[in-house]
C-alpha cells in the first residue's frame, strides 16, 4: 500500500493537532509546518524501487540467517555464563565487499546486527570495505570468508 503524500500530510497534522488536544491558530499553523517538513523528510528517504532477481534466494538466505542467529545466540549465552574471560579476545574485522546495491548492503546490516556477537561497525562505500565488530573473534579469515560466502554471495545473487 502506497501512502500518497496529503494523505500523510493530513494524517501527521491530526496527529499534532490530537496529541496538543487543540485547534488554536497558532498549533494548526505550526502542525502543518511540521507536518510538511514530515513529508518532504519522507520524500527525500524514499528509495529507488527495488526488485528482487531471485525470490527464492532470499527465502534460502532468510533460512541461513535464521539458523543462524539460533547459532550465534547459543555461543552468545554460552561466553555470557562462563565468567572467565581468558582466551576470549573481541575485535574488529575488514571485510572488502564487492555488493554494492543499497538494498543488499542494507540487508546486509540487518543480518549482521540481529546476530548475537556481531555489530556493523563501518562501511567505507569509496573502498568496499564493510568493518564489524566481534564478540568472541578467533580467526578474522573464517569471519571474511563466512560473511562473503554465507551472505554477500547470496546478496548479490537477490538483488545485482
Amino acid at each position: 500500500m502506497r501512502v500518497r503524500p496529503p494523505l500523510l500530510w493530513l494524517a501527521l497534522l491530526a496527529m499534532w493537532l490530537v496529541l496538543h488536544a487543540t485547534l488554536a491558530p497558532g498549533h494548526v499553523i505550526l502542525g502543518a509546518l511540521a507536518a510538511l517538513a514530515g513529508v518532504l523528510g519522507l520524500a527525500a528517504l524514499r528509495p529507488g524501487s527495488t526488485r528482487l532477481r531471485r525470490p527464492w534466494a532470499a527465502v534460502v538466505l532468510a533460512g541461513v540467517v535464521f539458523l543462524d542467529v539460533v547459532r550465534s545466540n547459543a555461543a552468545v549465552a554460552v561466553i555470557v555464563l562462563r565468567r572467565s574471560t581468558r582466551g576470549r579476545t573481541a575485535g574488529f574485522v575488514d571485510i572488502p565487499l564487492d555488493v554494492r546495491h543499497p538494498a543488499a548492503l542494507a540487508t546486509l546490516a540487518c543480518i549482521m546486527t540481529s546476530t548475537p556477537g556481531t555489530s556493523w561497525a563501518n562501511y567505507d562505500r569509496a573502498s568496499g570495505v564493510l568493518t564489524i565488530h566481534i564478540l568472541d573473534l578467533v580467526d578474522a579469515g573464517q569471519w571474511i570468508r563466512m560473511i562473503k560466502q554465507r551472505y554477500e554471495r547470496r546478496l548479490m545473487e537477490i538483488f545485482e
